[in-house]
This record gives C-alpha cells, sequence and structure tokens, in this order.
C-alpha cells in the first residue's frame, strides 16, 4: 500500500465530517480493512472486535479543495452483538458491507447488510460492497461476475452502491476504498450546511487547520459503549 498521503496547504483545505460504518460477518476482515487505512498497519492475530472500535482518518479530495475526515466505527461481526448494529449505522453517511472473496456464504450476509441499510439507515447513504482477501485470489469462491449481477440488480435503488475489492495484508484496493467514497459523498452540500449552520464554531470550522491524522482507536467494551452512543449524536 502507498503511503499515507499528505493533507494539502491548510490555508486552502477545507474539512467536510462524515461517519462511515463498517458491516459484515466475523473474521471478513474489516478491522484489519481500517487499521491498513488508518495506520497502515496488518496484524495476522488481529482478535475480534468487541462491540466497536472507533476510529479516524482523513483523505484530500484536491480537486475540490476539501479534506473529508471520516469518523469510523468498525463494528463486530458476533452475533451476540447484532442488536447493536443499528446504533452504529444511525446517522451514517457511508458504509462498508464486506465480505470474504473466498466464501459465497458471507457474500450472501453482505448483501443482506446492504438490504437493511437501504431499509433503515438514513436516506442517501453511499454504500460500498468490498470483498477483502484479494491475497487468496487462488480460493476465490465469489467472481465479479457475480458481484456485477448483483449491483445491476440494484438499478433504480436511491442510494448509491459502490463495488471494490481489496488486501488488508498486503494493502492493495484499501485507500482506494476510501478515495472513492469520499469522492461520492455530498462534499459542497456538507461544506454549504457549516458555512451556514455552524458558522463561528471552531469544532466544525470549514478551513482545515491540522495536518492528517493518524488516527485514533477507541475500541471499549459493551457497557462503555452503550453510554457513549446514548450520550452523542452517532
Amino acid at each position: 500500500m502507498a503511503s499515507p498521503q499528505k493533507s494539502m496547504n491548510s490555508q486552502t483545505s477545507r474539512l467536510a465530517l462524515f461517519k462511515l460504518v463498517l458491516l459484515g460477518e466475523s473474521a471478513v476482515g474489516k478491522s484489519s480493512i481500517v487499521h491498513r487505512f488508518v495506520k497502515n498497519t496488518f496484524d495476522d492475530m488481529r482478535e475480534s472486535t468487541i462491540g466497536a472500535a472507533f476510529l479516524t482518518q482523513t483523505v484530500d479530495v484536491p480537486e475540490k479543495e476539501i479534506t473529508v475526515k471520516f469518523e469510523i466505527w468498525d463494528t463486530a461481526g458476533q452475533e451476540r452483538y447484532k442488536s447493536l448494529v443499528p446504533m452504529y449505522y444511525r446517522g451514517a453517511n457511508a458504509a462498508l458491507c464486506v465480505y470474504d472473496i473466498t466464501n459465497e456464504q458471507l457474500f450472501e450476509r453482505a448483501k443482506d447488510w446492504i438490504n437493511e441499510l437501504k431499509k433503515q439507515a438514513p436516506e442517501g447513504i453511499v454504500i460500498c460492497l468490498v470483498g477483502n482477501k484479494l491475497d487468496l485470489e487462488q480460493d476465490r469462491k465469489v467472481t465479479q461476475d457475480q458481484v456485477t449481477e448483483y449491483l445491476e440488480s440494484l438499478d433504480g435503488s436511491e442510494n448509491i452502491v459502490l463495488s471494490a475489492e481489496c488486501s488488508a495484508k498486503s494493502g492493495d484496493g484499501v485507500l482506494d476504498i476510501f478515495n472513492r467514497i469520499a469522492r461520492a459523498l455530498p462534499l459542497d452540500q456538507r461544506i454549504q450546511e457549516w458555512a451556514g449552520g455552524a458558522a463561528g464554531t471552531r469544532s466544525r470550522s470549514s478551513t482545515y487547520s491540522g495536518r492528517r491524522t493518524g488516527g485514533v482507536d477507541l475500541g471499549r467494551g459493551d457497557r462503555q459503549l452503550r453510554l457513549l452512543l446514548l450520550s452523542s449524536c452517532c
């Protein structure tokens, strides 16, 4: 994976903040994708996420002179945490529905997550169907034709649904996913909203005053997560 890009000149870059959530079954590599994007690291022995983890990272969109800051909620895939997931995609602007390209059942489950988002998530959410573990191409069970056929069946959907494949292990394709999502989001609309409704609020300034962050991991236990979610706007 290429080295993280440097942020644009702080005097010309405007900041747009968006909430992004990752959905998918356990062991598809959601956390590995996020850590590759945020920290450019990979851990073969990474433990399953408990409840959810929160991280942040930015992507520059130079053609619009905007820096997109993603507030990323990495949800747990285990069945016992499924009832908590709607709290994480509430208010989300974008979602990654992740599957393992070596497992057709996990692909079907990712499609179920997309169906749930289309029914329950905020209107206009940008969705990306992500096939992970591209480094295991020799064991592929989900073909690109299957993905294309599924996306064509969504024609007429009110939501933007992208597709991508990546390898969190090698880093191939990971940054491109977040770059594509950033460009599919309503950047100008968000900047205008902040300019009109949050003028003078330093924390939501339309001018980005810092460099690209390395990300903050705030994984927590169940009780702390519930308290955080109930007390926040997420």
